[in-house]
């Protein structure tokens, strides 16, 4: 499945207008976004998450890491109904919000967790269940594959969202060490020249080792 954005935009028109109303409201009393510009929030969130839609295999139970306002997520859910998402965010108002969109709008989300990514992963329930494992502007790559992989499936995908300067040969160890491999790096370009941007497919090819994630800020203080 290989969607235009333009079709999904002028098929849920009125969804993506009152999401971005109430992200834009909700932004006022917890800081989700520095993006308040309406033409910028439709661009830089909303076909940002969406442009790479075709490497999110049909059916597939998807976590999100580090949810935020939502995206890729709420976007996803509303252009492609069949991915089940579950949604991970450590800030309590942030899950609030999210169970209040995905309740609004009956998206397919099958739980919103208000949870630290690393203890997540150690959860017997979560941990290499999932198809497919996204997040979006959250950390640096190495750390995303050791917050990430660790939900993620033999034979499935984590999908990282990253700018276009984004180095993956910094993350080669990382990805390596925690069962992946990168299958293929997806370059776009936002429109009217807001930027460039790249979706990064890394397969995973065998189970992460037990001891990843480590846990008490490793991920992030000693990148592997």
């Amino acid at each position: 499945m290989d969607l235009s954005f333009s079709r999904v935009l002028n098929d849920n028109a009125v969804i993506y207008a009152e999401f971005k109303d109430q992200l834009l409201n909700f932004n006022e009393k917890c800081n989700v976004t520095s993006i308040r510009n309406d033409e910028e929030v439709w661009i830089k969130h909303f076909y940002d998450s969406v442009a790479p839609e075709k490497y999110f295999f049909n059916g597939a139970r998807v976590v999100e890491i580090g949810s935020g306002g939502g995206f890729p997520s709420v976007p996803l859910m509303i252009a492609r109904p069949d991915l089940r998402f579950t949604l991970i965010e450590s800030t309590g108002k942030k899950c609030v919000f999210l169970s209040g969109i995905v309740d609004k709008f009956k998206l397919n989300c099958e739980n919103v967790l208000n949870i630290r990514a690393e203890s997540g992963a150690k959860d017997g329930n979560l941990r290499e269940k999932f198809d497919i494992a996204t997040a979006r502007a959250v950390a640096g790559l190495s750390t995303l594959c050791e917050y990430c992989l660790p939900f993620v499936k033999k034979g499935g995908r984590f999908i990282a969202y990253k700018g276009a300067n984004e180095s993956v040969d910094d993350a080669a160890n990382a990805i390596k060490i925690l069962g992946g491999e990168i299958e293929e790096i997806y370059p776009y370009e936002l429109p009217l020249s807001m930027g460039e941007r790249r979706a990064i497919i890394i397969k995973k090819v065998c189970a992460t080792p037990e001891k990843y994630p480590r846990g008490n800020g490793k991920e992030r203080k000693n990148p592997l």
